[in-house]
């Protein structure tokens, strides 16, 4: 990538994205991030809050963190950490049951009982973040319980796991058993748990069995219920944003896991492959952007243009430019075309979402689900050398967790909704965390 086109990740992402969700992205009376933003940079009312959404903007401040892109006594790093507390206090056996219900209803309470795999994969992954950027051992332990709870929750009697509890339908779908193999991954880095590695090699092989494709190597996205493909040959849904996410962690597995030489030069393959067929199949041939889905003989049948696909494959460019040299033209074309098209300066850190195949827009808001992968291409440029440290954080941060306990254990006992109980909630309580003496 061009000199240029670094300095422009760097802004988008420092200057403008992440100050947008940081600030008006950030609803201090409820302490939990907004859903939705207009392009204007106004909330948008939902009527639910969706647990991933919150774990996912936890996860991406936390990471800013650690790559030094926030002094260690920042609002912003507070106002996460603060918000995995309530997002503890109201997600989490919320409803008197094992697990984090899905989503919550305007007045705090549960708006979806269900317990999804798919958003328990995202809390596990705000956890091994905030893990990494503080070094507080209660987010590693409650990591582990939340594992345990998942891996029994939606535990089936064959390979894999149920998406949901109770279960919807009899479709097994490969969607969030990719997160729930990124969760584990990121654990494992954080922790040096073997367990987490464990699972991860699990569901690897998973993929590698069930999920690909043996004609054409593509990754397909619905199976039945004993792991066979949804429809005939030729019929089944590919997304090719999926297939460079998949190729992307599959090489995170072979960085992590030490694999062989046999192993990882198969694993090699198949991440090859994915890259290949999402590349001449799965975009368009004048553009280069990435289409949402076609079929696994190569025949697209959704010409619209999410805008994270194009993420999707420039972090695996990334990865490639690094790890084989190559793909550095590509990498320069997208990004050029991704601030064109989807990330425009009168956004001012906004973006459009998606395109339909006339390249015309078809939403006018910003939902925060999209922002944790629109990070992702940017970090490298915008990375700062001085980073904090990744074990046990910065003392600032140390003085936070042990403030963040006292919290917790108040929220427990309070009842913040009294008239005789001062506490208002974590929020009021940012002016203190930014004043701790040092330890």
């Amino acid at each position: 990538m061009s000199r240029g086109l670094g300095a422009t990740w760097r802004e988008w992402l420092v200057a403008r994205a992440l100050p947008l969700w940081s600030e008006r992205g950030f609803d201090p009376e409820r302490g939990l991030y907004h859903e939705r933003l207009t392009w204007s940079g106004a909330p948008v009312a939902l009527p639910e809050l969706r647990l991933m959404v919150q774990a996912r903007q936890i996860a991406v401040y936390c990471r800013a963190g650690l790559d030094g892109l926030y002094e260690p006594s920042a609002p912003a790093l507070a106002q996460a950490l603060l918000c995995l507390e309530t997002v503890e206090r109201l997600y989490w056996r919320a409803d008197g049951a094992p697990g984090w219900i899905f989503s919550l209803a305007p007045n705090g309470g549960p708006a979806s009982r269900v317990r999804d795999l798919y958003a328990h994969a995202f809390i596990l992954f705000a956890y091994a973040w905030a893990y990494r950027l503080t070094g507080a051992p209660r987010y590693r332990r409650a990591a582990r319980e939340t594992a345990s709870e998942t891996w029994r929750l939606f535990a089936t009697d064959g390979e894999g796991f149920k998406d949901k509890v109770p279960q919807a339908d009899a479709i097994r779908r490969q969607n969030p058993h990719m997160h729930l193999l990124e969760a584990c991954l990121a654990l494992f880095e954080a922790t040096g748990e073997a367990f987490y590695l464990d699972q991860a090699q699990s569901l690897v092989g998973l993929a590698c069995q069930r999920f690909v494709d043996a004609r054409s190597g593509a990754l397909l996205e619905e199976f039945d219920s004993g792991w066979a493909p949804l429809a005939p040959w030729g019929r089944n849904r590919v997304e090719p944003g999926h297939l460079f996410e998949w190729a992307w962690l599959l090489g995170e597995y072979r960085r992590l896991a030490a694999c062989g030489a046999e192993e990882d030069a198969r694993l090699r393959a198949v991440a090859d492959r994915f890259f290949l067929v999402g590349r001449d199949w799965g975009c368009a041939p004048d553009t280069g952007l990435v289409y949402d889905a076609m079929t696994e003989d190569g025949i697209v049948f959704e010409h619209s243009t999410r805008i994270w696909p194009q993420t999707e494959l420039l972090r695996l460019l990334g990865q490639r430019k690094i790890t084989e040299g190559s793909e550095g033209a590509d990498l320069s074309s997208l990004s050029g075309l991704f601030f064109a098209r989807y990330a425009p300066s009168w956004l001012a850190g906004g973006w459009v979402d998606r395109l339909d195949k006339r390249l015309a827009t078809t939403v006018d808001y910003m939902p925060a689900s999209s922002f944790n992968r629109l990070c992702r291409p940017g970090r490298p440029y915008a990375s700062s050398p001085r980073r904090c440290s990744e074990r046990t954080g910065t003392k600032v941060l140390l003085g936070l967790t042990r403030l963040f306990d006292n919290l917790h254990r108040i929220m427990d006992s309070s009842d913040p909704t009294s008239p005789t109980n001062e506490w208002s909630g974590p929020v009021s309580h940012y002016g203190a965390l930014l004043m701790l003496p040092e330890q």
